[in-house]
């Protein structure tokens, strides 16, 4: 399995169409045992390598790009800033019930994504891949079933940590089309 926090960056050039397999340096999605919470993390970890091989190249203008006039806040740099407080608030808060310093307000409960094109995409992807790692620290000896602590807002009972890194594997996936799609539109990319 590859280091937790290797996510180099790779060249736009070196991207390849998805059905011809990794580029190079990328998490692998295939776990190095078959177990349900390797198999777990390691889809997580390979859409969180994603992300960055997504964004691997992109310029700073490009990645604040709004393209669809009725998402002005659908930037690829708003998407990794959304992915990063989204882990934080369901590990941090909602799995571990503790307190996180989110960016959003009631007033603005968007407000991640507006501030990630206030900075260069590098940081945007450094704040999100130390925020990764620590939460790979943080549930690492935690049981599958281990309940959540936090308080959800839409159900009384609790979520298990399985429940969490499922969801987070699907948010992440997700908001990976997403990027593909806003990066193809940003610079002819795709398939990375």
């Amino acid at each position: 399995m590859t280091s937790p926090s290797a996510f180099p960056s790779i060249p736009a050039s070196q991207s390849v169409p998805a059905s011809q397999g990794l580029a190079p340096g990328r998490p692998d999605d295939v776990p190095s045992s078959w177990d349900e919470r390797t198999v777990l993390t390691t889809f997580l970890d390979y859409a969180r390598g994603t992300v960055h091989a997504k964004c691997a190249g992109l310029s700073d203008a490009d990645a604040r790009r709004a393209p669809l006039p009725g998402s002005p806040l659908m930037t690829i740099a708003g998407l990794v800033s959304h992915l990063r407080w989204a882990e934080s608030s369901w590990i941090e808060r909602r799995m571990l019930g503790g307190e996180i310093d989110a960016p959003w307000t009631d007033d603005d409960p968007d407000r991640e994504f507006r501030i990630a094109v206030e900075v260069p995409l590098a940081e945007v992807l450094a704040d999100y891949e130390a925020a990764c790692a620590r939460h790979r620290d943080l549930v690492a000896d935690l049981p599958l079933d281990a309940p959540s602590r936090g308080r959800l807002g839409w159900r009384d009972e609790p979520v298990t940590l399985r429940w969490i890194l499922f969801h987070l594997v699907e948010e992440t996936a997700r908001h990976n089309g997403h990027i593909d799609i806003l990066r193809e539109l940003a610079d002819g990319s795709r398939g990375v």
